[in-house]
């Protein structure tokens, strides 16, 4: 009777619940991941690997009725929610990106820590929503976010536009910081990992090591998330959130000495599996002529299939490893890409950006100096705009009427120029304009300004390491060389769709300079060490004498007489003629 009873109760449980193809089957549609591995050989003979997990869902996330979470992170997912977010935009990063000699990066971030945040017009108190986020960011990446505050934060008004679905574009909703001194660790790297839906387990974040990836000359480490189309009609919202690394390996630090590369030169490891809850899991090698010998690269073993795209004005082709493909790990059961040159490659002609920029201090003294900004337009007969955002700290104090922009001899108005002057301890410089790059140019940007005086509360643990200024921002529409094609979404690599473009000929760019390091006026931390050593030696000497002083007693003693023995002898010494004792 018992075995009859569990019997049936299973029956009715498995009549009772849903049906392999159709709850699970219907899940699958509402949440996909596709991840993929770009390497791209760079000219200096470095190698990038930029690793891109996207996880879709199909949900409204804004409404709070989601309670269920299958691949996006329940912690993401409710911070959205809770804090009405419309965008949001994290990257941490060590070291920088080298556009002059790397040429333009898949997706850059400047050194330290970047944060910028759409909010939804529903949210009434912008500035305690933002704080709280940065928080709850600090938290569940293990970063200083929490040092986010009013005197690092700005509201650009042209430079961030959203990169997703938006009903307006209300730059009161928008909220900027940077922190240029945050280092990036371990720490930050392993709850990064743990938001992947097979974690580090299987699939390509199996090559995510932390000791090969942070010995390297650049290391980035991003997560986006926004609203986009769920469909080509666009009348349901889905959610996107994209996790990307970029690491840059250096041929000489690895020892090597050579420029021929592989998975396990690079990261120790090859790949043995897929994620299985990926639908889409490549790996794409740049396999594109690096000069004018046409200089081409071999890659082993046989790729599944070659790609051709126009990508950031440039021809690309594209070897594609398919891990999802039965026979890839037929032959093998791990797979090692392997990238050789067919000779060695001449890096005297190194092909160079068509906008790249650099940033310096100038001036001499302590007092006074000047930010000057270099801006470069190699393209040979286009002229663009460009966008340049400059924040500056408040204790470094802009003369904005010694603001000058020289583009060939010339001077070179902006057609539109924004800036909002630094309070003290409140808020930082904000300076935005658009300037215009004419064909084959270099544009100079200088500004003058003067330091201030910090209480010697307010100096750092370190003074004379300096002050840290972050990255100057460049935003632009760059035209394209090469005709550009209609770009096929699912054939190409994923950061080809993050940015928007407007039409064919142009491309999206968002650069970021070096950050600046300014000396302020320090006093001698040494001094009030040397003070208190004196002080305390004349303290310890002469008040202590004088209170030694007034505080002993003093007993004057009557002499004696003697005894019989002592007038006995007395005596004698007097007949003697002797003086007496």
């Amino acid at each position: 009777g018992a075995m009859a009873a569990a019997e049936l109760l299973v029956l009715l449980l498995v009549a009772a619940g849903p049906g392999p193809g159709r709850a699970d089957s219907g899940r699958e549609r509402r949440d996909t991941l596709r991840e993929e591995l770009l390497l791209s050989p760079l000219p200096t003979g470095d190698v990038a690997a930029t690793f891109q997990f996207r996880t879709r869902w199909d949900a409204d996330l804004q409404r709070g009725a989601v309670s269920h979470y299958r691949l996006f992170p329940k912690a993401l997912g409710r911070l959205v929610a809770a804090l009405g977010v419309r965008e949001l935009h994290l990257a941490l990063t060590h070291g920088f990106w080298r556009t002059r000699y790397w040429g333009q990066p898949p997706l850059q971030a400047p050194a330290g820590a970047e944060l910028w945040v759409w909010f939804q017009p529903t949210v009434t108190d912008v500035d305690k929503a933002w704080k709280e986020l940065s928080n709850i960011l600090s938290g569940i990446f293990c970063a200083s976010l929490n040092f986010i505050d009013s005197t690092n934060t700005v509201i650009p008004t042209a430079s961030f536009k959203p990169l997703g679905l938006a009903n307006g574009t209300d730059h009161h909703l928008l909220r900027y910081a940077v922190l240029p001194r945050e280092v990036v660790c371990t720490e930050n790297l392993t709850p990064w990992k743990k938001l992947l839906p097979c974690g580090s387990k299987a699939g390509l974040a199996v090559l995510l090591k932390a000791e090969r990836l942070f010995h390297s000359s650049y290391h980035s480490q991003a997560v986006h998330i926004r609203p986009v189309c769920r469909d080509a009609s666009c009348l349901a919202v889905s959610w996107e959130l994209r996790q990307t690394l970029t690491v840059v390996f250096d041929f000489f630090a690895s020892g090597q000495g050579k420029k021929d590369w592989s998975l396990f030169k690079m990261f120790s490891r090859t790949l043995t599996d897929t994620c299985p809850l990926a639908s889409q899991s490549k790996v794409y090698v740049d396999i594109s002529p690096k000069n004018k010998e046409k200089e081409l690269l071999e890659v082993s073993p046989p790729p599944t299939s070659v790609h051709e795209a126009v990508v950031q004005g440039d021809r690309k082709t594209y070897a594609v490893y398919d891990l999802l493909s039965p026979s890839l790990f037929n032959t093998s059961r791990s797979l090692n890409v392997q990238l050789k040159w067919k000779r060695p490659q001449d890096s005297s002609e190194m092909p160079i950006p068509t906008l790249h920029a650099q940033r310096y201090v100038g001036g001499y003294g302590l007092q006074t100096g000047e930010i000057c900004t270099l801006i470069y337009n190699t393209h040979p007969y286009r002229a663009f705009p460009v966008i340049l955002l400059e924040t500056v700290p408040w204790y470094l104090r802009l003369y904005v009427h010694t603001l000058t922009i020289i583009t060939k001899g010339k001077e070179n108005k902006p057609s539109y120029i924004h800036y909002q002057p630094a309070q003290d301890r409140r808020r930082p410089h904000l300076l935005e304009m658009l300037i215009q790059l004419p064909a084959n140019s270099v544009t100079k940007i200088t500004i003058q300004f003067e330091r201030a005086l910090l209480k010697w509360t307010e100096y750092p643990p370190d003074p004379n390491h300096g002050f840290y200024v972050g990255s100057s921002v460049l935003s632009a529409l760059v035209p394209s060389v090469t005709a550009m094609k209609d770009v096929d979404v699912e054939q190409s690599p994923l950061f080809t769709s993050l940015f928007p473009s407007s039409d064919g000929s142009s491309y999206f760019v968002r650069l970021y300079t070096e950050p600046l390091l300014v000396n302020l006026p320090t006093p001698d931390f040494s001094m009030p060490y040397n003070v208190i050593c004196l002080t305390c030696t004349v303290v310890a000497v002469c008040y202590g004498s004088f209170y030694n002083l007034l505080t002993r007693t003093f007993h004057v003693e009557e002499p004696s007489r003697g005894g019989l023995a002592k007038r006995l002898a007395n005596v004698i010494r007097k007949f003697r003629g002797v003086p007496p004792l």
